[in-house]
């Protein structure tokens, strides 16, 4: 989190939460609601990059964004992570920018998306992108990380491999949140204030 945010909190402790203002979309990106009651995108780059600088999650899986003393927290149309393919074509990039290291599994749901788990977290892949991510897939077995991906003849060969090793890793989208530990819509408890 940004040092003025850190700050800010030991200053203010016991500033109330926010909830039901700000959402992330399945395409990554940040939403916050207007005065009308309507979502519309976060279209400032300044204001997109802090909020993803300072997104975390708390002990109960609930996702927020930390806008100094005040924890915002965040509907997810789907899951916390939502990732691409870098520019470059080697590797992925995580809505907030972060560069996740290794790909540990793969899973498909019932509407057809993929699912991908880094050490960062459970994400959905743009739908863009999975053609080219599935053709680019290693095997389980080849241990590679996501920056290491190679398109090649072989690339083929594991799509069909790996093909099978999604489907038995089929997923129903509503369960999707329990099944990886996340609340999609955080809401105060009983009793907590909220601002």
């Amino acid at each position: 989190m940004d040092e003025i945010v850190l700050r800010s909190m030991l200053k203010w402790p016991d500033v109330p939460a926010v909830y039901g203002w700000l959402s992330l979309d399945r395409r990554g990106s940040w939403m916050i609601k207007t005065v009308a009651g309507r979502f519309e995108r976060i279209a400032h780059a300044a204001v997109r990059e802090f909020i993803g600088r300072n997104y975390a999650s708390d002990s109960e899986g609930r996702w927020y964004f930390q806008n100094g003393p005040q924890r915002v927290f965040v509907a997810l149309d789907y899951t916390p992570w939502v990732y691409r393919l870098a520019d470059t074509g080697q590797g992925l990039l995580a809505h907030t920018g972060a560069v996740p290291r290794a790909l540990e599994a793969v899973f498909l749901d019932d509407a057809g998306a993929l699912l991908l788990k880094t050490e960062i977290g459970i994400g959905v892949l743009l739908d863009r992108d999975l053609s080219p991510f599935s053709s680019a897939l290693p095997t389980p077995a080849a241990g590679r990380s996501s920056g290491s991906w190679k398109r090649s003849r072989r690339a083929r060969k594991r799509k069909r491999c790996c093909r099978q090793e999604r489907t038995d890793r089929f997923h129903q989208t509503a369960g999707v949140p329990s099944r990886f530990g996340f609340v999609a819509r955080p809401a105060p408890r009983a009793g907590e204030p909220e601002c």
